[in-house]
């Protein structure tokens, strides 16, 4: 680091010049680090002082008279008053404070003596500097005189005036005329109060007698009020001495100004002020006043008050000077008065001298001009003295300039200037020092400026010295200067280099010079990488109460790691972030959170990446959405008799632009509080004229709706109440109804009650037969029906109904056309005839019935049918009666899904609102053959190896003459192939069974079977069965049969037969049957052969998703399904593989109970002991139907100890008995397939006593299936249990 380099320094005396003005000082000062360095004296110079007008108001405790300045050596102080010395240490009762001019006038005793005009001087041996002018003034308490006066008496229409002459006191003044009560005196065109505070009266009148007159004069700087004496005045009126008509009689008169007198006004303003010119006249009728410019315009600022009577215009400008004229006119007349108005100005500086530092032997010019109206003189004074008393021979005075020639230290000095003229005074000190100073770095040695590439740096190098140094730059210490278009040397010594470059880094030299040596200082220059914004944050529109997310990503230099930081600022002023519970801004990696956002978060988001030396700005907008506020300032205008325009000023649609308002009303009288919408209008309007009811007390009010959706509604306007009228509409939706054949019912919508636009509403109906002339009949009614009676039947009629109220009648009504009342039809459709179509179609036809028979509005034909018998016998059977109603005038009617080989009967009739007419004559016909109905019982009766016999019974319904039987049958297997189709056609119609040979042993086939009559064959319906593996008879109904899903068979067969496998041979099981509760189902069983595998699938009915259960072994002899839903159908079937397909041993259908049925679980069921003891008998029950499988032609029924004998539980035998469920056949049933030989042979005595209900919570099995839990008989019944075992019987 370079050191400080000097060539010497000259010490010399100085002096610091000081500008000065009324109110501020300003000074060349000597920096502080030369002042370290070495010691310069300086001139004084003012740096505080008190205003020009110092007021000792009674309030205050003390009153400063304020005088500081600095100077070196320290300045003395002295004062002068109304010119004349003034020591305030002479004086004990003032306060003073060292080293300062300032002293303190307390606010007691006697203050009038120190009142005066003030002005305070600082002075050291260099010069002199001082202060403006002070004045101190002390107020007197303002009071009106005490005095007695006379009672004004005046004629009435005189004019007058009562004076109020106020005190002097401290501006500004405030007058007020009052009562002794303290009621202001009404004041209009008539009466006035003008600027000097009297009161005039145009004319008397005679409420103008009063005794208390009162006018107060208000200082409130002073905080007072003071009161004249009440004054009295008496207008005499004339109503004594002339007669009635002429009684209080005002003469008329022309006007004639009351204020100001003469013909004009000269009037003076100084610039700033307030113009008030004021005309108050007199005369009869009340004149008016009007003002005018002469020769222009008023001033737009213009603006008139008191009744036309005065004119201001504010803060006057030169151009508002000219001729002002006041004219005040009635019907008989006018008088005029003229203000010439002239605006002058105070002092105001041109050039105001400026405080110089110069070398010694220099010329030194001290300029000083002012400006004003009139022109201000020009003072000189140096150090407080007159220029003219204190003489030198190098100084002169040119107008508003002295010249210093050759100026030498002793010439330093303060030089005031001083402006003036009538309207003020100006004054400023200059501070001239003459002095030679060697040049001094002011700037610190070594400084490190950072700059970013491509943007300007400025380094600084401040130097004192007088005369001023030559200051040139180097770099890198080169002896060549800095130069170039990007760098410049500042005045103030400053190297400014822009659009910084990487190049630009290095070390420079200030160097310093003048004629008393050179100094100079070292500085480094770093050039960074400029910070920029890559990703700046983005326009966002958000809805109220979400959370708003700006995200702002910034590149920046890496040395300012832990320098740099991301701020972000909302309208120009920085986000705090505390992060505290009750804080909605966060911000992490960026981005800048807003949760829960509010209308007061919308505006211009700042994202601000700043490091030490730059910064970089990205700004976004934030626009909060919302729906639209309520629209303010409701008015209503254009009052008429119907109608009003409501105009309002919309709310802020929070960036969603309206689309419509919404008017509503309410009204007082009907449903108050209930409001309705009136009128919808669009977003772009701010008034809508709304079309309103008579006699009708309205409140509006108005809502925005935007995208967002419809905003809060505005404040209610006032009420508006509507003049009763006549109704303007007549009732809508007459509807004319015949409930009896002579009789007429009349009903319409009525008028809303707000539709009545007054009271009386009433209903005028009128009616007449259209068919024929005559009169119209008139009936006046206040209900909305109305019944006409006497009437022909159906005949037509126009009806009108007009509405009146007290207001008179609403619009001539519209005609509408009715009917009286219907009579059933008399007469039948004729020639009915029936065209049979096919066996099961046939189309009717008739005549249509006239329409003189109809008597009503014809609704249609209905067609009733009925089978007599089946043609296959000649029994008689009348069957059910069948209806068809066909509407609309036709003649004939198609009749679907008839019997065939029937004979039927029907007849045809029509009908209209009152009913149906007369049927007409029976006709009979016969519908031919058809085809026969599917058998309703088909199954296979007895397997062996070889065979299959199968049974059926003939169809219910064979639609003829049965002809035989198409019997059809094919290998099937697990797979989706199939064996040939065999086909046996059995001509026997008597048939029903049939033994089926020479089939394969243990395989599986599918049977189809149709009945035929001539017309064809019927319906399939199909079976299958699996043949045995033994010569032994089984019989068929003890194999699963289950019935096909496709009924028709294959027509073609899709792969030849093979054996089947020992993978393919399918279970034999015996005595399947079914126990379900409302969530379970007990499946159970007995095996008929060879253990073997198979599962048990189960579906919801319609639901299509097949569960299946784990692999079961036909060894067990139940299993139990749980999971189902209460009130449920369930397909069941079991497969003898793990895969649903029509490989099944047989299906059926189960349906659970409902829950309530299910009786809930609880007491000694669920105790342990008891589940071990029925487990026991459980067992037993296994043995025994073991045996019974044995003894295959043997059954029975066994007993079980009754439950009061297993448990003798008091709680359990005080139940009622209605605590459990009777035994229901659809609880427990054999599966379809299944034997029923040990049903057959339970008698029906015996029926009564079962297994009991179970529910879904205690629910238990035995390993063999059998049923644990409570159970009950029968009331009068004992408690017992029964087990059903079925075995298999010989066919």
């Amino acid at each position: 680091m370079r050191s400080q380099r000097s060539l010497g320094f000259v010490a010399a005396l100085g002096v610091i010049t000081c500008i000065c003005a009324f109110h501020t000082t300003a000074a060349i000062d000597i920096p502080l680090e030369v002042l370290g360095h070495v010691n310069i004296e300086q001139l004084p110079t003012i740096t505080a002082q008190s205003p020009s007008s110092l007021i000792a108001f009674p309030f205050d405790e003390s009153f400063p008279m304020t005088c500081e300045a600095k100077g070196n050596p320290e300045p003395e102080f002295r004062w002068t008053k109304n010119g004349q010395e003034f020591d305030p240490f002479l004086d004990p009762r003032l306060m003073k404070e060292e080293d300062s001019g300032t002293f303190v006038i307390p606010n007691n005793g006697n203050l009038t003596v120190y009142q005066g005009i003030y002005r305070c001087y600082a002075s050291n041996r260099l010069g002199t500097a001082i202060s403006k002018e002070i004045e101190f003034i002390v107020p007197h308490v303002p009071k009106f005189p005490k005095e007695t006066l006379d009672p004004v008496e005046v004629e009435e229409g005189q004019a007058f005036v009562l004076q109020c002459n106020p005190p002097q006191g401290i501006p500004p003044l405030q007058i007020y005329w009052m009562t002794i009560s303290l009621q202001h005196i009404e004041q209009d065109e008539r009466v006035s109060m003008g600027l000097n505070g009297d009161l005039y009266f145009s004319h008397a009148v005679e409420k103008d007698s009063r005794r208390d007159y009162c006018c107060f004069a208000a200082f409130p700087r002073i905080r007072t009020i003071v009161q004249k004496t009440a004054m009295s005045v008496i207008v005499k009126t004339k109503k004594t001495d002339m007669s009635p008509e002429t009684a209080n009689a005002i003469l008329q008169r022309r006007p004639s100004l009351l204020m100001p007198s003469g013909v004009k006004t000269e009037t003076l303003l100084v610039k700033g002020e307030d113009l008030k010119l004021e005309c108050i006249a007199e005369g009869f009728p009340t004149p008016q006043v009007e003002w005018v410019k002469m020769g222009h315009q008023l001033p737009s600022k213009a603006k008139v008050e008191n009744h036309g009577k005065l004119l201001i215009v504010p803060r006057v400008e030169q151009e508002d000077s000219g001729k002002y004229m006041c004219k005040a006119k009635n019907t008989l007349g006018e008088a005029v008065h003229y203000f010439p108005v002239t605006v002058e100005e105070p002092p105001e500086w041109v050039s105001e001298p400026e405080s110089q530092l110069s070398m010694i032997g220099s010329n030194v010019l001290i300029k000083c001009s002012a400006s004003g109206t009139p022109q201000p003189i020009i003072t000189w004074r140096m150090n407080g003295v007159p220029l003219q008393e204190a003489p030198a021979a190098n100084r002169k005075v040119l107008d508003d300039t002295v010249l210093l020639r050759n100026a030498q230290s002793s010439d330093s000095a303060v030089y005031q200037c001083e402006a003036s003229n009538r309207h003020g005074t100006l004054l400023s000190n200059a501070n001239i020092m003459i002095m030679n100073v060697p040049p001094m770095v002011l700037t610190s040695e070594g400084e490190e400026y950072s700059a970013v590439d491509g943007k300007a740096v400025l380094m600084h190098c401040k130097v004192f010295s007088s005369p001023p140094s030559m200051i040139t730059w180097s770099k890198d210490d080169s002896s060549e200067s800095v130069e170039g278009p990007r760098v410049t040397v500042h005045d103030n010594g400053s190297l400014e280099i822009y659009r910084v470059e990487k190049e630009d880094a290095g070390q420079y030299t200030c160097l310093a010079k003048n004629t008393e040596g050179s100094a100079a200082i070292d500085a480094t220059l770093n050039v960074k990488d400029p910070t920029r914004i890559a990703v700046p944050p983005e326009n966002l529109q958000i809805l109220k109460g979400t959370t708003a997310e700006l995200s702002c990503l910034a590149e920046y230099d890496k040395s300012f790691s832990n320098d740099f930081e991301l701020l972000w600022e909302k309208d120009d002023m920085e986000i705090s972030l505390n992060y505290t519970e009750n804080s909605r801004y966060f911000v992490e990696d960026g981005i800048l959170q807003i949760i829960n956002v509010s209308h007061g978060d919308q505006g211009v988001y700042t994202c601000v990446a700043r490091t030490p030396v730059d910064q970089d700005t990205a700004s976004a907008l934030l626009m909060v959405q919302d729906v639209p506020d309520a629209p303010e300032y409701l008015v209503l205008s254009e009052h008429k008799s119907k109608s009003v325009k409501l105009k309002w000023i919309p709310g802020d649609d929070h960036n969603s632009t309206t689309t419509e308002f919404i008017i509503e009303y309410e009204e007082s009288q009907w449903e108050p509080g209930n409001w309705k919408e009136l009128l919808r209008v669009p977003g772009n309007h701010n008034s809508a004229v709304l079309k309103l009811h008579g006699h009708v007390d309205y409140c509006f009010r108005v809502s925005g709706v935007n995208t967002l959706g419809r905003g809060p509604s505005s404040k209610p306007t006032e009420r508006y109440k509507t003049q009763p009228a006549a109704p303007d509409k007549n009732p809508e939706n007459i509807k004319i109804e015949g409930r009896l054949p002579h009789e007429m019912d009349i009903n319409w919508e009525p008028l809303l009650p707000i539709e009545h636009n007054g009271p009386g509403l009433e209903y005028k109906v009128s009616y007449k037969r259209q068919d024929v002339e005559e009169d119209w009949k008139e009936h006046m009614v206040k209900r909305h029906s109305f019944l006409v009676k006497n009437t022909p039947t159906f005949v037509p009629y126009e009806i009108k109904i007009q509405a009146r109220n007290h207001q008179g009648w609403g619009p001539e009504p519209k005609i509408v056309i009715g009917y009286s009342g219907e009579d059933i039809p008399s007469a039948a459709p004729d020639d009915v005839a029936v065209e049979v179509m096919n066996s099961s179609v046939v189309k009717v036809s008739w005549t249509r019935v006239h329409k003189d028979k109809l008597h009503g509005h014809l609704g249609g034909y209905r067609i009733s049918w009925w089978r007599l018998r089946s043609l296959v016998n000649s029994k008689k059977s009348h069957g059910d009666k069948h209806t068809l109603t066909f509407p609309g005038d036709r003649n004939h009617a198609v009749i679907l899904g008839l019997t065939p080989f029937s004979e039927y009967s029907l007849i045809v009739m029509t009908f209209n609102g009152r009913g149906n007419g007369p049927g007409s004559h029976p006709v009979n016909f016969k519908t031919p053959e058809g085809v026969p109905e599917k058998n309703p019982v088909f199954r296979v009766a007895e397997v062996q190896k070889h065979s299959v016999s199968l049974v059926w019974d003939p169809p219910l319904e064979p639609n003829g003459i049965l002809t035989g039987y198409l019997l059809e049958y094919q290998l099937v297997n697990d797979t989706e192939e199939v064996g040939p189709l065999q086909t046996v056609d059995i001509s026997n119609p008597d048939t029903t069974k049939w033994i089926l040979r020479d089939l394969e042993p243990v395989s599986k086939y599918k049977f189809y079977l149709r009945s035929c009559t001539t017309m064809g064959c019927g319906p399939v319906v199909s079976e299958e069965s699996i043949t045995t593996l033994e010569t032994t008879s089984i019989l068929a109904s003890t194999v699963g049969l289950r019935k096909s899903a496709s009924p028709s068979p294959p027509s073609t067969p899709r792969s030849p037969v093979t054996k089947p496998t020992r993978s393919t041979i399918v279970p034999v099981l015996l005595n399947v049957s079914s126990a379900v509760s409302d969530r379970f189902a007990n499946i159970s069983w007995i095996s008929g052969g060879e253990h073997t595998e198979f599962y048990i699938a189960y579906m919801k009915k319609r639901e299509g998703l097949w569960k299946i259960s784990e692999a079961l072994n036909t060894s067990k002899t139940f299993h139990i399904i749980d999971g189902l839903e209460p009130g449920t159908e369930y397909t069941v079937r079991l497969i003898p593989n793990s895969r649903v397909d029509n490989s099944s041993v047989f299906e059926d259908v189960i349906s659970t109970r409902s829950a309530g049925l299910a009786r809930e679980g609880g007491g000694i069921s669920t105790q342990g002991w008891f589940i071990g003891l029925m487990c026991a008998i459980a067992l037993l029950t296994l043995i025994v139907l073991i045996a019974c499988f044995v003894n295959r032609n043997k059954g029975g029924k066994y007993s079980v100890k009754e439950k009061e004998d297993l448990h003798p539980d008091v709680e359990s035998q005080g139940m009622n008995d209605d605590t459990f469920c009777e035994y229901s056949d659809n609880d427990e049933k054999p599966l379809k397939g299944s034997q029923h030989s040990l049903s057959r042979e339970i008698k029906a005595g015996d029926s009564g006593d079962s297994l009991v209900d179970y529910g879904d919570e205690d629910v238990q099995f035995n390993e063999d299936g059998s049923f644990i839990g409570e159970y009950a008989g029968r009331k009068e019944k004992r408690v017992s249990a029964e087990i059903k075992a079925t075995v298999q019987t010989p066919a």
